[in-house]
């Protein structure tokens, strides 16, 4: 089993996504690729799998594949044991293989070769253990084991931790994974994080998660610009082992990209003189040699051509480095507030699961409070009321009991878990609304319910989220991970108050959590933060902390 790519190449006209990646993934090895949003990662592993035809180079596979998507695209009708029944298939197949040459095997005339290369796959896939894997996965991951439950009715985290568990019950041999923690919760992390340890086959993840890389990466492959323009494979495991490596890295190609520029600076200079002197130095006094003053005219010429083709030689081009965010500088709170007054809070809150279900969040007696400047960090398992409390806060779940306040004029940033669909529907004229529009139309929007002071607009180009070249495409063209971006940018529009962040890490590149970490951390607006991700509570260990 192993897994190959030589010099891979994908891209679209005029746009191309990825160039020369090569890769080699063999039996218990576990690459991880990071990069930023829109670098190519998931287009990488959908090329890996086979979904998509490369432009330049090849895939080869050896073994059986296994893929586990950000986006799951469910069909009418379609039941958690159609996706159970699904990733088994392989395994049950073989085990039927082994009874049938079990029941035909011929004990005196027969050639045990194909018996014990089928038993062999049977061990290797332990196929009578699968329907119980199977189940365990479905539990630990807090995925639905009810087989006959529509996948409609389930939220987007319960497919996707539905469809991971089934993978992993599968022991693929090439097991291709899109940001797999970004729905499971501590206990369910875990759980996946012992499985793709003891994987006996081959495994590549696209992962944001730091701790993630430390437990289980044994190489990582960063699809950023480098100075040559090529991915670069870091070998040393360990998240803290690649940073370091590529802060070094960065360093010493700014070092050389200002030695360049000051060199290509002074040559431009003596370019400058050297034309100069074609009108002034170069001429003989006046009544010489005519073919005198053209013969030197002709030498400064030719030197002043050397001058342009040594700078054209020498000259380094360098690749725009990735977007760095610039977090706007954020209100506390408004001139007619009391210093001590709540921005927003909710007492006694409760709301029902319906049909007979659970409540989705229930906290007799307590009162959740966000004051001017305050910090919350909210955690637990999912399920545990996570995501409802935040939509309580934002006004935005009702309450079956309970109730929520917020101060006059009030303007909260929300990014929600699943974010925000945007169809990007074209206009009468065929217009599709690029990043751009649709930040200036959600402008208007709130520009109109008074939920925006137009003295505080916060321009989209200037957060550093996007590239102003990604923001005058439509929303609909970008990666998961822009799109995450976009809904940060569109939180973050009218100056907000108050931050109601749910899984911010979320299909976010890793230079971007550390530099929202930060950001969070010093902002003077009011911060609330509801997440998995085991880095980020570490690094927000000294918030006040709600464990629901």
């Amino acid at each position: 089993m192993h897994l190959v790519s030589d010099n891979l190449s994908f891209g679209y006209p005029g746009r191309p996504v990825l160039s020369d990646v090569s890769l080699r993934v063999s039996a218990r090895q576990r690459l991880a690729v990071v990069g930023e949003n829109g670098s190519g990662k998931t287009t990488l592993l959908r090329l890996l799998a086979g979904e998509f035809d490369p432009s330049g180079g090849e895939v080869r596979r050896v073994g059986t594949v296994a893929v586990v998507a950000q986006e799951l695209v469910v069909l009418p009708g379609q039941t958690v044991g159609d996706l159970v029944d699904e990733a088994l298939a392989d395994v049950r197949r073989t085990a039927d293989e082994l009874d049938r040459a079990s029941a035909e095997f011929d004990h005196e005339g027969a050639q045990l070769g194909e018996l014990a290369e089928i038993m062999a796959r049977v061990e290797h896939l332990a196929a009578w253990d699968a329907e119980r894997r199977a189940d365990v996965a479905l539990t630990r991951l807090g995925a639905c084991r009810d087989l006959t439950r529509p996948l409609e009715t389930l939220s987007v985290g319960e497919r996707f931790r539905v469809r991971l568990a089934c993978r992993l019950a599968g022991r693929a041999d090439l097991l291709l994974l899109d940001e797999p923690t970004n729905h499971l919760d501590r206990e369910g992390i875990a759980f996946l994080t012992r499985e793709l340890v003891e994987w006996g086959g081959g495994v590549v993840i696209v992962t944001h998660d730091r701790q993630l890389l430390d437990d289980v990466a044994t190489a990582i492959l960063d699809l950023d610009p480098s100075i040559d323009g090529r991915p670069v494979l870091y070998g040393q495991p360990g998240y803290l082992s690649y940073r370091f490596a590529k802060n070094q890295a960065l360093h010493r190609w700014r070092q050389r990209y200002r030695a360049e520029r000051k060199r290509a600076a002074q040559l431009a200079e003596r370019l400058d003189q050297s034309y100069e002197g074609l009108s002034d130095e170069w001429r003989p006094p006046k009544g010489s040699n005519k073919h005198r003053r053209g013969t030197r005219a002709r030498i400064h010429v030719k030197a002043a051509d050397r001058l342009v083709e040594k700078l054209e030689a020498e000259a380094v081009e360098i690749p725009p480095p990735p977007p760095t965010l610039h977090f706007p500088d954020l209100p506390s709170m408004e001139p007619t507030w009391g210093a001590g007054d709540p921005v927003v809070e909710v007492r006694n809150p409760r709301v029902d699961g319906g049909d007979g279900r659970p409540p989705r969040l229930d906290l007799p007696g307590q009162r959740v409070v966000v004051p001017a400047a305050g910090r919350l960090l909210v955690t637990g398992a999912n399920g545990a009321g996570k995501s409802t409390l935040l939509g309580a806060l934002a006004g935005t779940v009702p309450l079956d009991r309970g109730y929520r306040t917020a101060l006059s004029r009030a303007r909260l940033g929300i990014v929600s878990q699943e974010g925000v669909h945007r169809t990007g529907s074209p206009t009468e004229d065929g217009h599709v609304p690029t990043g751009f529009d649709e930040y200036a139309a959600l402008a208007l929007d709130l520009l109109a319910t008074g939920a925006l002071d137009p003295s505080y607009v916060v321009p989209v180009a200037m957060l550093g989220v996007l590239s102003e070249e990604d923001l005058d495409r439509p929303v609909s063209e970008l990666s998961v991970g822009q799109r995450r971006r976009f809904d940060l940018a569109c939180a973050l529009l009218a100056a907000p108050h108050v931050l109601l962040l749910d899984e911010p890490t979320n299909h976010l590149s890793i230079d971007l959590v550390d530099d929202l970490t930060q950001a969070l951390r010093s902002t003077s607006a009011a911060v609330v933060v509801a997440t998995h991700d085991r880095r980020m509570q570490d690094d927000l260990h000294d918030w006040p902390r709600l464990d629901l």
